[in-house]
């Protein structure tokens, strides 16, 4: 019974993780010619509903208390994501969305492991955070562009939609990021941050960990 819930979870994990099925992968195998409006708004709508993404980046920023740290290190996801999903799309270059989609939920380990100082505690040596956030966006951005691969987009004006959807994709960042660091700004004022800080990182890995092993059972199933 556990393994066919994880298979049913895994069926429809990629899915949720890009939601680019039903109406909106409709849209997009029907246009032909320049719509930026449209993938303007389907970019924004994949990165506030593609929980894999915001999970990350809520690893990313959870110890990051100014500013400039956090825009830093946004951008070096968004210079990550925004080449390997304009590469990815306009070069025809993919993988196997269970298996690149596994590796973005190990992801989410890896920050989480590295919020609590496992590398160092586990392993005695200390990555380079902003290396890792920049590979680990490249990893994220190769994964939209094999999801988008599937379905039948046209060359008219491929590119100009393409574009459109990547600017999107960065607007609906900037709106989750701007909750989650308002969020986080609020709850490090209270005592329970330090407190329950390990746990809720202890949880974020976990949660990575799921959505890794959902992809793994769906390949091992459907691919």
């Amino acid at each position: 019974m556990v393994l066919v819930g994880f298979a049913v979870l895994a069926q429809s994990g990629t899915a949720l993780g890009h939601p680019m099925d039903g109406s909106n992968a409709g849209f997009v195998q029907s246009v032909d010619g320049p719509a930026p409006g449209p993938f303007l708004y389907l970019g924004a709508k994949h990165m506030v509903t593609g929980y894999d993404h915001l999970l990350f980046l809520v690893g990313v920023v959870f110890f990051l208390y100014r500013l400039k740290d956090v825009v830093l290190y946004v951008s070096l996801f968004t210079l990550g994501h925004s080449l390997t999903l304009l590469v990815g799309v306009l070069g025809n270059v993919g993988v196997n969305a269970y298996v690149i989609d596994a590796i973005i939920g190990l992801s989410v380990v890896y920050k989480g492991f590295e919020n609590v100082n496992g590398f160092e505690r586990v392993f005695n040596t200390k990555p380079n955070t902003r290396i890792a956030v920049l590979v680990f966006g490249l990893f994220h951005g190769l994964g939209l562009a094999t999801k988008l691969q599937e379905f039948t987009v046209s060359d008219n004006g491929l590119v100009a939609n393409i574009l459109s959807f990547n600017v999107g994709v960065e607007i609906g960042q900037i709106l989750a990021l701007v909750g989650v660091v308002a969020l986080l700004s609020y709850w490090r004022t209270r005592p329970s941050f330090l407190s329950y800080s390990f746990a809720t990182n202890t949880a974020l890995m976990a949660g990575g960990f799921l959505l890794a092993g959902m992809q793994v059972v769906g390949y091992v199933l459907f691919s």
